[in-house]
Parts: structure tokens; C-alpha cells; sequence
């Protein structure tokens, strides 16, 4: 077995990514590699989902499986692994778009030289129809802060799962932690597990491209459940949350006072902003904070 040998990992969840599957498949038959593409759906309730990426069976070299029970984005990165058989695995999200025709090729040209992690990062399309999607205005506006370069400057803290590379032996003995049931801030965790266990981390520039964005009131529950979900791990995630450090860095308790009788006061008309056809980041910001500071004082 070739050392450039890899397992592509896609874990999936009411979404069809049939594209994403062949695009990769093609650039591996290219390179001339030992390959598997695995997609794993977390018990997707969406049928005509499923059903679509029965098409993926058919892809030489590629397998779909659909797991009997949903136990969260964590414990399928996890079931993943274990399904795989190359020494390196490389994770990519379902919901993404692979436009670098050598993306592969440069994630297997590193292999001789990591022992450990490399991240490629996430670029975000230009979609001007998109101006009023709240989740494209926050990650279109955060983008510049996520070159290769400044990952690198924090890179255990700036760790997303996105698009991902891993020795396989490294990742078994570290798992995600199954305790997150729902996707949010388990990647953050596993950022700071491979800083406790040394392994190394390379941030590169092999991006792949977000083109779907979820509608305003979608963000904002996803965010909501997020931001629950901080709260519950506040103490793990502390030093690898910027929400976290932005809190703790308040030491005014009147300040704090302030902020959740704002959020009490005008959260619900925030919301409201958030969820329609014209939401403000600044206001997506202030309703963050204040989310958190009122579980915070719960």
C-alpha cells in the first residue's frame, strides 16, 4: 500500500452530494492513488436525500452508508474513521464545492512532510443575491480572518473540521467527543485535544468553497443552539472560544448587568431583525452576546 494511500470521509445529513463525491473521485483516478470515498448520513430524515445519494453506491472506489440511529456530526466523524482502511483520511463537509481542480494533489503533495494535521480552510463564493442572507454577511465578513496564514498564527485554536487531513492512527487515538450531539463547537474541542497531545498542525490554502447558506431563521436557531451548546462545554472550550475570551475579558459587572438587560429588553426585536429580509451584522453580534450572557445567568 502506497503511504499517499487516502480515505475521503464525508459525513452527511439531509443533503445530496452526488457532485461532490464524483469531483473528488475524478481528481483521485487523475493522481493514479489508492483511494475510498466513504459518505456516512446520520440517519438523515429526509428521504429524497437519501434516496439521491443511493447513486453514490454506483462510483467506483466509493461507498454510501446510512446509519440505523442519529448520533450527531462527532460520533459519525468517529464511525468514519473506523469504516476506513488508508493510513490518511481527509474530511470534507457534504455541503461544499470543490472548484481547485489540483485540491487533491495538494493535500497528497504534503504527505511526506506532516505527521499530523493539515487544514485547508473555507472560502466563501461571491454571491451578491445573497447580500441579505445573514449567515453569507457573517461569513463573507469573517472571511479575511481565515487566510492560511492567519490560521496558522492560532492554528490549534483556528481548527475546523470543514476540510481536513489526518493520519489515521493520530485521529483514532483522538477521536471527536461523542458528548456533542449536535454539530457546533466539537471541532473547537478537538483543536485543543491535538494541542494537549502535540500534534502538529498546518494551516494551508486548499480551500473549499461554501455555495449553500441557510435561510435567516435557520442561522439564527442554529446559532442559538450553538451558543447552548458553548454554555454546556464553557469550561472545556475556555482559551479556545472567542465569544468565551470576549466574556471573560469583562471584568465590569455592571457592564455584564447591561448587556443582558439589552438582550431582555430588545432580544426579541433583534431576533426579529435577524430573521428577516434586512438583518445587521452588528445586531447578529450584540444578539450573540447577550444570548450567551442570559444562559450565562441562568
Amino acid at each position: 500500500m502506497s503511504n499517499k494511500a487516502i480515505s475521503i470521509l464525508i459525513p452527511i445529513y439531509n443533503s445530496v452530494c452526488v457532485n461532490l463525491v464524483k469531483e473528488l473521485a475524478a481528481q483521485a483516478r487523475q493522481l493514479n492513488v489508492d483511494y475510498e470515498i466513504i459518505v456516512a448520513d446520520d440517519d438523515s430524515p429526509l428521504k429524497e436525500a437519501v434516496k439521491g445519494n443511493e447513486a453514490i453506491n454506483a462510483i467506483p472506489h466509493c461507498r454510501y452508508i446510512v446509519k440505523p440511529t442519529n448520533t450527531g456530526s462527532a460520533a459519525t466523524r468517529n464511525f468514519l474513521a473506523q469504516q476506513s482502511q488508508y493510513p490518511w483520511l481527509l474530511f470534507i463537509d457534504c455541503d461544499v464545492v470543490i472548484t481547485n481542480p489540483i485540491f487533491l494533489n495538494t493535500y497528497l503533495l504534503l504527505i511526506e512532510h506532516s505527521e499530523g494535521v493539515i487544514n485547508g480552510g473555507i472560502a466563501i463564493a461571491e454571491m451578491p443575491q445573497m447580500a441579505h442572507n445573514l449567515r453569507y454577511i457573517y461569513e463573507k465578513d469573517a472571511e479575511a480572518e481565515h487566510t492560511a496564514q492567519k490560521r496558522q498564527q492560532n492554528k490549534y485554536q483556528e481548527f475546523r473540521s470543514t476540510n481536513f487531513m489526518i493520519r489515521r492512527d493520530a485521529f483514532l487515538q483522538n477521536p471527536f467527543d461523542e458528548r456533542f450531539k449536535k454539530s457546533g463547537y466539537e471541532d473547537v474541542l478537538f483543536g485543543k485535544q491535538l494541542k494537549l497531545n502535540n500534534i502538529p498542525v498546518l494551516h494551508i490554502a486548499n480551500s473549499v468553497t461554501m455555495m449553500e447558506f441557510e435561510s435567516n431563521p435557520d442561522y439564527v436557531a442554529k446559532t442559538e443552539r450553538n451558543l447552548r451548546t458553548l454554555y454546556e462545554f464553557r469550561s472545556d472550550l475556555r482559551g479556545y472560544s472567542r465569544l468565551l475570551t470576549l466574556v471573560s475579558g469583562i471584568h465590569i459587572p455592571a457592564i455584564l448587568w447591561l448587556i443582558r438587560l439589552w438582550h431582555r429588553m430588545f432580544g426579541v426585536i433583534e431576533r426579529r431583525n435577524l430573521c428577516g429580509s434586512r438583518p445587521y451584522l452588528l445586531v447578529f453580534k450584540l444578539y450573540r452576546l447577550g444570548y450567551y450572557l442570559s444562559l450565562l445567568k441562568n
